[in-house]
């Protein structure tokens, strides 16, 4: 498998990192039964396909320090930091801290181009579940699945927990062929789409509500904020 997750600098010069290790087959803490709607070529990513980057540093990650690593992490089994880029409409993802409630910490992918812990996230990896955790280090809060939502913002992702529980936790996939990744709820069972088609406040917001990868809308590159 060749390398796929870029360094911020490749922005303007890519360079190889080593390939995340993958697995197919359903694991504790993974919605198994919606393992059938993941098209050919998409794989679950381990742990340690995103333990490589920790303890690299990228120069365009400006205003990240080591105060955003916080005591937190120390309950992850690995932790790396990583920028998300939308497939659909080539924006980086970022967290509203600033959004009135009920919105307060929704994620959108709005932002043109990486501008600090706004569009920062620490992926945590915990091996008991086999599953991944967002933490926001724009307000160092856990991106949850609004399962109870209702309407159109029904599943829309917020970092708003301080702890990780089943709303908290995502199934990593990714896709050689394509050089995508994308992320499935473990709430839920469904893959996280960017609605490029909303209008208002929540434009780009991300949610979690397609039953299978079916095209830029579910797919992101991801940047590593280490390198």
């Amino acid at each position: 498998m060749t390398s796929v997750l870029l360094a911020l600098s490749a922005l303007v010069g890519a360079s190889a990192l080593t390939a995340p290790a993958a697995g197919a087959a359903p694991q504790t803490g993974r919605p198994a039964a919606a393992q059938a709607a993941v098209p050919a070529g998409w794989e679950v990513v381990e742990g340690d396909g995103m333990a490589a980057l920790n303890g690299k540093r990228s120069s365009a990650a400006q205003g990240l320090t080591a105060q955003d690593l916080t005591a937190q992490d120390a309950a992850a089994d690995e932790v790396s930091l990583i920028a998300m880029q939308s497939v659909r409409n080539e924006r980086f993802v970022a967290t509203e801290k600033n959004y009135p409630a009920p919105d307060t910490g929704a994620l959108r992918a709005r932002s043109a181009e990486f501008g600090g812990s706004w569009e920062g996230f620490a992926f945590e990896w915990d091996q008991t579940t086999e599953t991944y955790a967002l933490r926001s280090l724009a307000n160092d809060r856990y991106v949850a699945v609004e399962k109870n939502f209702t309407g159109s913002s029904q599943n829309l992702l917020r970092a708003r927990s301080t702890g990780v529980g089943g709303w908290e936790r995502f199934v990593v996939y990714y896709n050689e062929t394509l050089d995508r990744w994308a992320l499935q709820s473990t709430l839920n069972g469904l893959f996280v789409a960017m609605e490029n088609g909303y209008t208002g406040s929540l434009q780009y917001a991300l949610r979690a509500r397609s039953a299978q990868i079916g095209g830029s809308w579910e797919e992101f590159v991801l940047y590593d904020l280490g390198a």
